[in-house]
This record gives C-alpha cells, sequence and structure tokens, in this order.
C-alpha cells in the first residue's frame, strides 16, 4: 500500500485505488502503473480523490494458494473505514472487476468489508455501482464465476499448446532462457560459457552461492538484467532444457518410445550431466546431508558457505569425568594478537567443554594434504583402470522386487486374503523405495567422481593452494571433497603450555569407501 499526500477538503469523497496484473514479464511495473492512472481519472471525474494505493503486481487472483498481501490489506482497510494513520476511506476504485477478485469466495468477501458501513461508492473505469443492491451484487457473483470458468478455459488451452509444442520440441514462450540467444535455439556463447562452467564446477564439489558470488564480481546479469541469486541459478542447473529435454508439470516429456523428446534447440551439457545435477539437488532438498548419505538437519535459514576449511568437520577429543570424549564441533575464534586463526571448543555455557584449542593454518595444513594424497591414490588406481565399487544393495533389491512379484501374482490368483496382501506388499513396497533412493545416490556419486576426472594431480595440488582470485579452487569445493572424504576430525588436548604443533593429536576418521 502506498499513502498519497493528499490535503482533503469539507466535502470530498476520500477513496484508495487498487490495481493488480497476472504477469509482469518486463519487471517495470507498467500495468499496474497504468491502472492506477486511470483509477485517478476516474476518482476526479466523480469528484472523488484517492488517498492512497493497493498493489499487488505480478500475482494471480485465480490461483488459491497465491495470496495477495495488499488485497487482504485492502479488505481490513474497507472494513475498518480508514488507513493505519486514521484517514478515513468512504470508497474504492478499480478499472475493472477482473482485476480486483477472479473467484466468487474473493468478490463475498469484497461486498461483505465494502458493505459493512453505508455510504461507499465504488466504480470501475466504465460506471459507478451500487454494492448495496442485491441486483448488483448477485450480477457481481455471477460475474466473479463466468470470470473463474474462463480462467479454467484459458489454463487448459494453455496446457494443451504447452504439451503439444513440448512433444514437437518446440521451445516455450517466456523470457528469454539464460544461455541461449533470442530466438531461443541458438546459443550465446558467452552466456553459455557460464553455466557450462557453473554445471561442472558444481558437480566438482562447489556450490551454488559460491559460483552466484563470483558471477556478481563479474558483474553478469539474468536474461532479464537482475543481479543473480543461488535460487535463479538452481532454476538454471536443473531445468532440462540444458541438455536439449523438457520437463512439465515435474516430468519429462516423453515420445511413444518412452525416451525424452529432444528439443530443436542447442544444448549446453550432456543429458549424464543434467541428470547428475539433478540427482544432486535431489538428495539436498534443503538439508545438510551426512556422509552415510542420510539427509541431516534442515538448513537455518541464514546457511552459507563457511569462511574456514574445517569448520564442522572438527570435534573436540576431550574426555570427560564420566571418561566419554565431549565430541563438539569447534568453531573458529579469532584472537588479536595472532594473524591465523584458531579453532576451539565451544565454553561449556554455549554446550562445549572449552578444553581444546589448536592453530588454524597448521590444521587445515595436514588435513589438506591427508586429503590429497588419498585423491593422488585414488587418480592413480583410475589410471590403472581399477572399476569403481558397484552398489552392494543390488541384490537386497533384485529379491525385494521378486518377492513383491510373487507376491502379486498369488494375490491375483486367489491364494491370498487382502489383508495379508497388503500387509506384506506394503512392507515390500518400503524396502523397496528405500532401496531405489540408495541406488539413486550411489549412481549420482559415481557419475559425479567420473565427471570429475581429477587428471592433472599436479595442477589440483596447485589450485587447492592458490587463492581463488588468482584461480584458485573455490573452498566450497575443497570443502566438499573433505566431507566427502571424512566422517569427522577428532582434535585432541595438547600438552598444557606446549606450542609446538603435534600432527599425532588430529585423529581423522575417514569416511567408508
Amino acid at each position: 500500500m502506498q499513502k498519497l499526500p493528499v490535503a482533503l477538503t469539507s466535502g470530498t469523497i476520500p477513496v484508495v485505488s487498487y490495481a493488480r496484473a497476472s504477469a509482469d514479464l518486463r519487471r517495470d511495473e507498467h500495468s499496474v502503473e497504468d491502472q492506477h492512472r486511470i483509477n485517478h481519472e476516474t476518482a476526479r471525474r466523480n469528484g472523488w480523490v484517492v488517498v492512497a494505493e493497493f498493489t499487488d503486481n505480478d500475482k494471480s487472483a485465480a490461483k488459491m494458494d497465491v495470496v495477495r498481501d495488499d488485497f487482504e490489506l485492502l479488505l481490513k482497510v474497507l472494513k475498518a473505514g480508514r488507513l493505519s494513520d486514521g484517514t478515513t476511506v468512504s470508497g474504492l476504485v478499480v478499472v475493472a472487476d477482473d482485476r480486483l477478485v477472479r473467484r466468487p469466495g474473493d468478490y463475498e468477501r469484497v461486498v461483505d468489508a465494502f458493505t459493512h458501513r453505508d455510504g461507499r461508492v465504488y466504480a470501475d473505469k466504465r460506471q459507478i455501482k451500487d454494492l448495496y443492491s442485491e441486483d448488483v451484487e448477485s450480477m457481481g457473483l455471477f460475474g466473479a464465476v463466468i470470470s473463474k470458468m474462463e480462467v479454467r478455459k484459458m489454463q487448459r488451452r494453455m496446457r494443451t499448446s504447452h504439451q503439444s509444442r513440448a512433444q514437437r520440441g518446440v521451445p516455450s514462450g517466456g523470457p528469454r532462457p539464460f544461455g541461449w540467444k533470442d530466438d531461443r535455439r541458438t546459443l550465446d556463447p558467452a552466456e553459455a560459457d557460464l553455466v557450462r562452467k557453473a554445471a561442472r564446477d558444481f558437480i566438482g564439489g562447489r556450490s551454488v552461492y559460491s559460483i552466484v558470488m563470483e558471477w556478481q564480481r563479474l558483474g553478469v546479469k539474468t536474461s532479464l538484467g537482475n543481479d543473480w541469486i543461488s535460487r535463479s541459478l538452481k532454476v538454471v542447473l536443473t531445468n532440462p532444457r540444458l541438455c536439449g529435454w523438457r520437463e512439465i508439470g515435474g516430468e519429462l516429456v516423453r515420445g511413444p518410445d518412452g525416451n525424452p523428446v529432444e528439443g530443436v534447440w542447442e544444448t549446453i551439457i550432456s543429458p549424464e550431466e543434467w541428470q547428475t545435477i539433478r540427482d544432486m539437488f535431489d538428495g539436498r532438498k534443503g538439508h545438510f546431508v551426512r556422509r552415510n548419505g542420510e539427509l541431516g538437519p534442515a538448513h537455518s535459514p541464514d546457511y552459507r558457505d563457511a569462511r574456514y576449511l574445517l569448520v564442522g568437520i572438527l570435534r573436540c577429543g576431550k574426555t570427560g569425568p564420566d571418561g566419554v570424549l565431549c565430541n563438539t564441533k569447534l568453531r573458529v575464534t579469532g584472537q588479536t594478537d595472532v594473524r591465523q586463526h584458531a579453532y576451539a571448543c565451544p565454553s561449556k555455557s554455549e554446550g562445549g567443554c572449552g578444553g581444546v584449542s589448536r592453530r588454524g593454518d597448521l590444521v587445515d595444513e595436514f588435513i589438506s594434504e591427508a586429503l590429497l594424497a588419498s585423491l593422488e591414490d585414488k587418480e592413480m588406481a583410475r589410471r590403472q583402470g581399477v572399476r569403481p565399487q558397484e552398489w552392494a544393495g543390488a541384490k537386497e533389491l533384485n529379491d525385494a522386487q521378486e518377492r513383491l512379484k510373487a507376491l502379486s501374482v498369488q494375490w491375483n490368483s486367489g491364494g491370498m486374503s487382502n489383508d495379508l496382501f497388503f500387509q506384506l506388499a506394503g512392507d515390500l513396497e518400503k524396502t523397496i523405495a528405500r532401496l531405489r533412493g540408495e541406488s539413486k545416490k550411489h549412481t549420482a556419486t559415481v557419475e559425479r567422481d567420473a565427471a570429475r576426472q581429477v587428471i592433472d594431480v599436479e595442477d589440483f595440488r596447485r589450485r587447492w593452494y592458490l587463492p581463488e582470485e588468482e584461480g584458485g579452487m573455490p573452498l566450497s569445493t575443497k570443502r566438499a571433497y573433505l566431507r566427502e572424504a571424512f566422517r569427522a576430525v577428532i582434535v585432541y588436548p595438547g600438552i598444557k603450555g606446549s606450542k609446538v604443533f603435534n600432527p599425532d593429536l588430529l585423529d581423522p576418521i575417514w569416511s567408508e569407501g
């Protein structure tokens, strides 16, 4: 809502203006601004004055799950008969009824709020209407019903059109997709290179946030000219258009042969790379992912990349009076008299024991060297043709599927009661769903490792220690490798008073496999 600086005189009728646009593709609010201009002209023509403007831009009035904030505020203002500062409101002006409501329920809410007090005025750009008249109220309700029917017809026609174009592999409408030119078929070389690198960096372990920060530093804008945010880049990376496919309603568009329909536009990455990206995102779903593949707690609203290499990986190894390790995650503490950071266990008041502190740069270097040595061994094994380990649950999944099939045959032949079948089948279906999820994660891991293909070990080591602004590896990528390699690193207390760094007091707990 925007309160207008209007000086009311005696006898002037104060009204409010409401404007709404379902879609603002150009992001310039031209439609709602035009509506308010027309509403002001309508008010002047009738001897009224607009004291406030209510605007819902880029919001549908036909969808139940869309909340129109200013519409809800408008209803409260109409019912109260005044704005929050006490300014009187005696009427409402809109361009047309369908800008205000599209659903019968909303029309009834407007009439209820409007007629809560007597003597109010209402007008669209064509005429004044008496909302206190039963005939007008009925006609408005009927109009909302007709409007809703028209919306549904348009939605059906649009769905049919989208499906037809998708089956023919024709590009869809809407804003120009980032990475392609205006014809939506030909690649924009500069943008396509950025997307391709971002996709492969993400597969390599780099975070979306880190890529977005780099794009913002480079001044890269979206196809609409906006700054990139993590959510918008995630939409790009998970869009099957990257590999030439199309998705409608969360499902890939497939041809009669069951294979995804290939579009007529040029592609940026391969289907295998896109599927790996999608699997990686599906495995996260807004949660931290533990090293055993299980989902951890949900990301906090202010979650961002860590600023230090081993945050969340180091744990306190001090033994308490009961003989149990503290096991609290170490935090980074800044000290004014030293240049390097330090990892330390939080105090007892913060949930730790405060009994362990270690110089951060030396710990970072030691654990980094342990990881790099491991990666070098794996690269050597890859060069020697050692195949990746097969998923251990394949036989269990196949056995569960065979048992379910046998149960179905027995039930269909009448040899098993409904109660027994659905009880046994339900348990098997849960097992199959769990195993399929594990299989999907294993496949994504193998594909990710294959996509990385660290060929030049020396270059990998060089980029690990090189600053990011000089071409070094982003911190989020390095942390991704560390989280995959280690379940944790236990840091045991040192000798009191000793300042000598002892790597034997670090106990890396390697992930299995």
